[in-house]
């Protein structure tokens, strides 16, 4: 380690392979950790980064870089004093060199608390304010990675968010996200989980609905559904994760949100999106189906297009995807049985019980806890729903769960429902 550090210090017109050598080098873990502890090493290496011989700055560069990959929170701090010229440098005119220097300070961010809070008075902020309005998509994306990296630090909700809500990045943010069909998909995905993190920071959503997020989105996650059947670009299920979130948080959040947003293509748009990705990305169907759940609890508008669109079977054949997917379809199917007679009615009509026997046989107390509550909501406001019920044999399988502590009480509260619907007292 000492000999490629004098390499790098002679001043030899070699200086460039040594620096070469050097970056190889510090892949290292334990080499790194030398490196930072040799007296003057990174201050050698910083002399070089703002050196006026382009070639061997951007080898310096490198090193640094390198160096920011380190989870140990000694090396980065160790890299402090490079913060102040990184940000100055994203001005520069070289795409490379911008990037590079967008992704060094993104992994430093990461690793290190000391890092954020001197960036923070440095002004990160205004200067990624300055450069979101790049031409260029490799710096876009390079600058949506450093964002995204400091609004998951713990401190993010009380002292960046509001400085990023201050600026111009919110609203450029969501021109780059609902672009990222003509753009790319690359900094699209790294600002939708930018905004992402500011909705579930909890600071200030209205400044986000201010801009017309709500709209924006929605169409956004329309035009997303409409591409799919075709020629969707590679990774489009990268972008279509955190636009639901943003949506379905956003609805969890905000309840002004009930009255702009009452669009029926919206379900039409999220079980497309369902079924396209329902093979090969499986974890895009509990986010299809959160969103879901937001958009119909307290929500009557949705609940009846649900059922007015025919959707009912679709979201039942969901039922068995996964452990998560069973308990989030019967949430949304409780809040369409919550909404009264006629719904529930719509659903007993459309065979939802043989699809529920099963799930009263699962393993998952939470998912047997959720049919219990929409077996509830059923036989209260459908009393046809439990003579079905009995006749199909589900008693049998509630006088099961009455030996079982979390779920004994609500199957007992059933078969007295049952009971009474039939004239008799009790099952046995």
């Amino acid at each position: 380690v000492l000999e490629l550090l004098r390499g790098v210090q002679r001043g030899s017109e070699d200086r460039k392979t040594s620096l070469g050598r050097l970056r190889w080098a510090l892949q290292n873990k334990e080499t790194q950790q030398k490196f930072v502890r040799l007296d003057g090493s990174v201050r050698t290496l910083i002399g070089l980064f703002t050196s006026s011989l382009a070639d061997v700055q951007m080898e310096a560069g490198r090193c640094l870089h390198v160096l920011s990959h380190s989870s140990d929170p000694a090396v980065a701090e160790a890299c402090l004093p490079v913060t102040s010229y990184l940000l100055t440098y994203l001005s520069g005119h070289s795409v490379e060199f911008t990037e590079l220097c967008l992704y060094t300070l993104g992994n430093l961010v990461v690793e290190s608390e000391a890092v954020r809070k001197q960036l923070l008075p440095q002004g990160i902020i205004p200067v990624l304010a300055s450069c979101i309005q790049s031409p260029h998509e490799a710096v876009l994306e390079g600058l949506g990675y450093v964002l995204s990296q400091l609004l998951q630090a713990k401190e993010a909700p009380t002292e960046i968010v509001p400085l990023v809500l201050d600026s111009v990045l919110p609203q450029h943010m969501l021109r780059l996200v609902c672009s990222g069909l003509k753009a790319g998909v690359g900094a699209a995905v790294e600002f939708a989980w930018c905004l992402h993190y500011i909705i579930c920071s909890h600071t200030d959503n209205a400044a986000l609905l201010s801009l017309g997020a709500l709209p924006a989105l929605t169409s956004l996650l329309l035009d997303l559904a409409s591409e799919i059947p075709q020629d969707a670009p590679e990774g489009l299920e990268l972008l279509v994760c955190p636009v639901l979130r943003c949506l379905g948080n956003l609805l969890a959040e905000e309840t002004e949100c009930n009255a702009q947003l009452q669009d029926e293509r919206l379900l039409i748009a999220l079980f497309l999106i369902l079924q396209s990705f329902l093979q090969q990305h499986p974890f895009i169907v509990q986010e299809c189906l959160w969103l879901l759940n937001n958009l119909t609890a307290d929500k009557p508008f949705f609940c009846s297009a649900l059922l007015s669109l025919d959707l009912l079977p679709a979201l039942l054949q969901l039922l068995p995807c996964s452990q998560m997917a069973t308990v989030l379809v019967l949430t949304v199917l409780c809040n369409i049985a919550a909404k009264g007679p006629a719904c529930c009615q719509q659903l007993h009509q459309q065979s939802a019980l043989p699809l529920l026997l099963p799930t009263l046989a699962l393993p998952d107390p939470t998912a047997v806890g959720q049919c219990l509550e929409l077996l509830h909501l059923l036989f209260l406001h459908w009393p046809q729903a439990a003579a079905d019920f009995v006749r199909q044999g589900g008693h049998r399988a509630l006088v099961q769960h009455q030996s079982t502590p979390e779920l004994q009480e609500r199957a007992r509260a059933l078969l007295d429902m049952v009971g009474q619907h039939l004239g008799a007292s009790t099952f046995s």
